[in-house]
């Protein structure tokens, strides 16, 4: 791991006030870009305020910067350190969440955006030159569905499985951690009311579903581009109808993100 320039507080490369935000800079560069793994230690503060040569209080503070971003924890004690969290969905949609939240944005205009991405990802998977593997994995969830069809929490989650590797298998980055994002809201923000509705439905409504994706799977195996985008966008509509129902209305809330 290459050592970050180190620098005393107070130095003329920046205000006293100025060295935390410096430091967590710096720390957030090697989390992102320095190769770190989900839990590895990035060291304990003794080695830290060697590295930087700064005050406890000025590398505590921008651990604590880090911390809110969600980037770290910091363990206490003999054996503790500041441990790695690579940014993930979670992380990106609390931050969005905040945005959202200030806007006043609806979980149906959060829907309506899945509803753009979903279809056009379910074209870029027909249009592609590896879409009978693609087909075959989605068929592997059109397989679980039916066999947990009377299940309607892992039937579910097979579906959301469908719809969330449909995406990946496009293979645009962009989109995947776009929907993503939208994916981790549209879940949290309605975890009271409207999972429990879309579990509680009936088994001929997740029938209905499962033959929907398998039509989809087909349409995406045959390379026909155009019908599996129309296809999707009629079964999102769908979806939404009996997903969101009345609470299409109701506002992302921030402090289902933490």
């Amino acid at each position: 791991m290459a050592k970050p320039t180190a620098r005393k507080d107070g130095a003329s490369g920046g205000s006293a006030t100025g060295k935390p935000q410096q430091i967590a800079d710096e720390l957030r560069e090697l989390i992102i870009a320095g190769g770190l793994d989900e839990g590895d230690l990035l060291g304990t503060e003794a080695e830290l305020l060697d590295r930087f040569e700064v005050s406890r209080p000025s590398l505590r503070e921008s651990l604590r910067i880090l911390e809110a971003e969600g980037l770290i924890s910091v363990m206490r004690g003999a054996l503790g350190g500041v441990v790695v969290h690579r940014p993930d969905q979670r992380m990106t949609a609390r931050a969005a969440a905040l945005v959202m939240q200030s806007r006043r944005i609806s979980l149906a205009d959060v829907f309506e955006a899945s509803a753009v991405i979903e279809p056009a990802s379910a074209r870029m998977v027909a249009m592609s030159r590896g879409r009978e593997r693609a087909a075959g994995r989605l068929r592997e969830f059109v397989i679980e569905m039916k066999r947990t069809v009377q299940d309607p929490v892992a039937c579910t989650t097979a579906m959301v499985g469908f719809h969330s590797d449909m995406v990946q298998l496009a293979g645009n980055q962009t989109l995947i951690v776009i929907c993503e994002m939208i994916n981790e809201l549209i879940t949290r923000a309605a975890v009271a009311d409207v999972l429990k509705r879309s579990h509680e439905g009936t088994i001929s409504s997740r029938r209905r579903t499962i033959r929907e994706l398998e039509q989809l799977v087909d349409l995406i195996a045959a390379g026909d581009a155009a019908a599996a985008q129309a296809h999707c966008a009629a079964h999102m509509a769908r979806l939404r109808r009996n997903l969101l129902g009345e609470h299409g209305s109701s506002t992302i809330e921030a402090n289902s993100h933490r």
